[in-house]
Formats: C-alpha cells, sequence, structure tokens
C-alpha cells in the first residue's frame, strides 16, 4: 500500500460543504429570529404608538401604603421617563403590593442573646391591567422581590435600614412591573 495523493483527497471539499452547511443553518436560524428592543420605537399593539408612548399612557390607580406608594410612584417616572402621569389615558393599572418581614439570622457573636442580625423584605404584588375606555382586562400578573439588610442593635439604625431595604426592593419591583406590563402589551397587541 501507498500513501494517497495529496492531490487527489476530498479533504478540501469537505471542509467546503461543512462551512456552507453551517452558513446555510445560521442564516435559518437567525432568519427565525423575532427578537427587538423592548423599549424602541416600534408599536407594541396593533395601534401606531411606539412603545414608550403607549407605556406612558397607564395611569396608576393610588395605593394607601408606604412601600406601594413607592412602587406606584417608580413606575410613574418609568412608564413616563419622568414626565409624569398621563393627561389622557389609554390604560388602567390596578396595583396591590404586599409586605413580609422576616428575620433571617439568629445568631450573634459575642453575646449571650439570641438576636437577628439580619431580616429579608419581600415586596409582592399584583397587578390588574384593563383598558381605560371599555374596562376589558388585558392582562394580570403577580412579581415578588426580597431585599436584605443588616438589623443593627440601635432600634432606630434597625428601622431605618427596613425603611431602606423596602425602598431597593420597591425599585426593583417597579423595575419588574414595567417589563412585565410592557411583555402584556406587546401580547395584547399580537392577539388583538
Amino acid at each position: 500500500m501507498s500513501l494517497p495523493d495529496p492531490n487527489k483527497t476530498d479533504v478540501p471539499r469537505l471542509l467546503r460543504a461543512i462551512a456552507v452547511s453551517s452558513l446555510i443553518g445560521t442564516l435559518a436560524l437567525v432568519s427565525a429570529c423575532t427578537v427587538r428592543p423592548l423599549y424602541s420605537n416600534a408599536p407594541l399593539s396593533a395601534g401606531s404608538q411606539s412603545a414608550n408612548a403607549e407605556l406612558a399612557s397607564i395611569a396608576i390607580k393610588p395605593v394607601k401604603t408606604r412601600y406601594a406608594q413607592q412602587v406606584r410612584n417608580n413606575l410613574i417616572f418609568g412608564f413616563g421617563r419622568g414626565a409624569g402621569e398621563p393627561a389622557s389615558p389609554a390604560y388602567s393599572l390596578d396595583l396591590g403590593v404586599t409586605e413580609l418581614v422576616e428575620s433571617a439570622a439568629l445568631v450573634q457573636v459575642g453575646t449571650d442573646q439570641d438576636e437577628p442580625t439580619a431580616g429579608s423584605v419581600m415586596l409582592t404584588s399584583t397587578y390588574t391591567l384593563s383598558d381605560a375606555k371599555t374596562g376589558v382586562v388585558i392582562a394580570t400578573g403577580k412579581r415578588s422581590i426580597t431585599s436584605s439588610f443588616d438589623r443593627p442593635r440601635q432600634e432606630f439604625a434597625s428601622y431605618r435600614a427596613q425603611i431602606d431595604a423596602e425602598n431597593r426592593a420597591a425599585n426593583e419591583l417597579a423595575n419588574a412591573l414595567q417589563l412585565s406590563i410592557a411583555q402584556d402589551l406587546a401580547k395584547h397587541g399580537k392577539a388583538g
């Protein structure tokens, strides 16, 4: 037996076939992709409004607690991009926010007392998005965010740390709700 002739091998032809098939496969995958920026100028629904304008046309009903008001204020700022509440809203958002404060650890080194040294605040929000004119429910949902904080021995410092954790959780919850509501409006636009 002798060695194969390098001029007569099918290696370049095989590599070319693999490269072409990989290119075709990649193009097929990319062409099936329908990703677009959520906050683009393209409309979310069948109307001609841009995504930013449609989100800015959501009126949020008043809430009663301090942490719920923080979530509401962050949503108003996020939806309107700092412009405030809409004058003539197209959508209405009913927001419910609950809070759960827990002690996460019961160990404190250097004392003989079992005092909690860490805590967590969980804010949970349920929402109902409806058409402002007809009252038809477009979407409902629920989101939760947890924020941790240290519990020092001083009472005021512990209270202030809890409030700071509530504010952090309210900001994160508003961001999660904003994304979820934008997705709901996009789904509603495809169905409508």
